[in-house]
């Protein structure tokens, strides 16, 4: 049975993807991942606040020392907790590419311009198969335009593509009002892989202690049904590879994922409630179905239930699968 599939250009032995979690924040549980068959793991983010303040405590470290003899280290002040997990997160990404045979994608996080490019570099440099970039972005500004939401995506891309050699995918959210162009766009900047969709992290309001909390949940299937939707849509119609994202529990998810488009199908949640080791069930479920439908490869039905490449489908509440998708197999 052929599992292997491409996906930003890069050759994985199976499309299951191991999606930032902290699972993966140690050399140990990426050593664990790639064991149970992952075919790559994605690192979590570094955040751009992170490299904001370490911008700016290691200004005030050097305005510190100004009136202080430069042979007296001991007047300086401890290293900033920021600049040493920046450090930290590059040490992880050296390490983990030397631990494994599979790709190890590192991840961005912010919401700007400016200021990544430097890191964008220091992640290749560190040895990062590809870099996935997750722009977490609520626009809070009511005189911010959807245009100008959408241009931030296109304009950090740009500015980090322009940086780097290795792939870059993007991680996006669901809320776009035309997330087809969006994804066209993107495309045309130089995405090598859209990511759908991010689970953004949604503060709630506890009434009894009078605080807000930031939890965020483990995904359920259902979650899955508009990434599958828009991963249907876009297949075919952008060159950029497909990652799923959200909703994986078994098997059948990561095959449904598959016939809708998908290069590759990751998942935090079924690992994180299962242990890293749930990667094998998945895969051999996987093999199972395939084996049990008569599919020889990935390749032989991936897309199988795409939307068609040459129609413009609009969704309402009367279209049915049929109409959509075109006949089953």
């Amino acid at each position: 049975m052929e599992l292997a599939t491409t996906y930003l250009g890069m050759v994985l032995r199976n499309p299951l993807v191991a999606s930032a979690s902290p699972l993966s924040q140690t050399v140990a549980g990426v050593q664990l991942l790639a064991d149970a068959g992952v075919g790559a793991v994605v690192l979590p983010s570094l955040f751009e606040e992170q490299l904001r303040r370490e911008a700016e405590q290691t200004a005030r470290l050097a305005d510190a020392g100004t009136e202080s003899f430069a042979e007296s280290l001991s007047y300086l002040p401890p290293e900033p907790e920021d600049a040493q997990a920046s450090r930290r997160y590059l040490s992880l990404v050296r390490r983990a590419t030397k631990a494994v045979d599979i790709p190890v994608i590192a991840s961005l996080n912010g919401v700007t311009a400016a200021g990544w490019i430097d890191y964008a570099s220091a992640i290749q440099d560190a040895g990062a198969a590809a870099i996935e970039l997750n722009v977490y972005y609520l626009p809070s500004n009511p005189h911010a335009s959807g245009r100008d939401v959408e241009q931030r995506h296109v304009d950090i891309l740009r500015r980090v593509r322009s940086a780097v050699s290795i792939p870059v995918a993007v991680k996006l959210g669901p809320y776009f009002s035309s997330t087809a162009e969006v994804a066209r766009r993107l495309d045309e900047a130089g995405a090598d892989g859209l990511v759908l969709f991010n689970r953004l992290m949604q503060p709630d309001i506890d009434a009894e202690t009078l605080t807000v909390t930031a939890t965020v949940p483990l995904s359920s299937p259902v979650e899955a049904r508009l990434p599958r939707a828009w991963i249907a849509l876009l297949r075919g119609r952008i060159r950029a590879s497909l990652a799923a994202t959200t909703g994986v529990a078994g098997p059948a998810d990561v095959a449904t994922y598959l016939l809708a488009g998908a290069d590759v199908v990751m998942t935090a949640s079924a690992l994180l409630r299962n242990g890293p080791g749930y990667a094998t069930v998945l895969l051999d479920g996987l093999v199972d179905w395939m084996r049990r439908k008569g599919f020889g490869s990935v390749d032989e039905f991936r897309g199988l239930l795409r939307v068609s490449a040459g129609r413009d489908a609009y969704l309402t509440g009367m279209t049915t699968a049929r109409e959509v998708y075109g006949p089953t197999r």
